[in-house]
């Protein structure tokens, strides 16, 4: 009989202690590495973390923690990396250990800045990881619900079925429901567009718009994201599937979404760098503007994103969020 495989987190924000719950009701042992000593050091003493969903306790017997990436790596044979992307390339940096035949998740909601890849090729390219051992985690799915153990669901994609049935099943409990999917593109551009259009959504309602075009923007949205997703890796997909549509309407709405909180702030007159200081958890979709606006640039044949050109202008031409809205409205149908 196969020994049960280890599975790892890497990162210690919301996403991260939320996955290391979910892990822990299965598991009987978790590996868990945090570039902050004294995150660790709180987990250690008082079971739960200082920062991030405080309220989760966790049995400490049930933990490997660890501030030295190489030992957790050592320890795991599944390595999922919740780190954001703005953070992966200076944490990926410090890995000396060979990770070439590990299974890697990707719970990372962006590209990766420095190379432009998605997290799984990146990991694909730099560490020589076949695609068949690359998994992508998407919602819907806010931490902060599997915090107060709310059911939510789980999307798992892989090339290799049995692989995202065996990590599916590693995350489900009776909060948690899984599904597996093959389109790990299409659903890691899914996981970085929609917090996106979150920020567009925020910046719509800091400005003043109220649900009727709120529901139009999202409508567009999806329609926006589909053209995008096809451009990039043309296959049979559902759009409509809850790791598309369902995690681009939780992200959009939510008053847990970070993005939305984000655009919020910028709808109501704060420069892209106070907001930014005010909020404690990071904005990814502030990164994947940029990412998904070069993307863009780069395809001969630009595909239609009136939504994602709205925001890339507001983020990081510095034009005025209500003139440029204004003009958005007259693009949406």
């Amino acid at each position: 009989m196969s020994k049960p495989l280890k599975y790892a987190v890497f990162g210690s924000g919301s996403w991260a202690t939320a996955i290391v719950k979910m892990l822990c009701e299965n598991l009987n042992e978790v590996g868990w590495y945090m570039r902050s000593s004294y995150i660790k050091g709180h987990l250690e003493n008082e079971q739960h973390n200082p920062s991030y969903l405080s309220s989760v306790e966790f049995h400490l017997e049930q933990l490997k923690l660890s501030n030295d990436i190489n030992e957790i790596a050592e320890y795991a044979d599944v390595m999922i990396f919740a780190i954001p992307s703005a953070f992966m390339h200076s944490e990926l940096e410090k890995l000396t250990t060979d990770i070439s035949e590990k299974i890697v998740v990707s719970a990372v909601k962006g590209i990766i800045p420095e190379s432009g890849l998605l997290v799984g090729e990146h990991f694909h390219d730099i560490y020589n990881i076949p695609f068949e051992n690359i998994a992508v985690i998407a919602g819907p799915c806010h931490a902060e619900e599997v915090a107060l153990e709310r059911l939510s669901y789980l999307t798992i994609s892989c090339a290799d079925s049995s692989k995202a049935k065996a990590i599916g099943k590693s995350l489900s409990s009776d909060y948690i429901r899984t599904k597996i999917s093959d389109d790990i593109i299409g659903v890691e551009y899914a996981v970085m567009l929609k917090n996106i259009y979150a920020i567009a959504a925020g910046i719509a309602h800091g400005l003043g718009y109220g649900d009727n075009f709120q529901s139009v923007l999202m409508s567009n949205a999806i329609r926006e994201m589909k053209r995008f997703i096809k451009k990039m890796h043309k296959m049979k997909r559902n759009i409509n599937n809850s790791a598309y549509l369902g995690d681009l309407l939780v992200t959009g709405y939510s008053v847990f979404s970070r993005n939305r909180m984000f655009g919020n702030m910028i709808g109501k007159g704060y420069t892209v760098k106070s907001a930014q200081m005010e909020m404690s958890m990071v904005a990814e979709g502030y990164y994947a503007t940029k990412s998904a606006h070069l993307l863009n640039e780069k395809n001969k044949k630009k595909t239609n994103l009136p939504i994602i050109n709205a925001v890339y202008d507001i983020l990081y031409e510095g034009k005025e969020p209500k003139k440029v809205f204004k003009k958005l409205t007259e693009k949406l149908d």
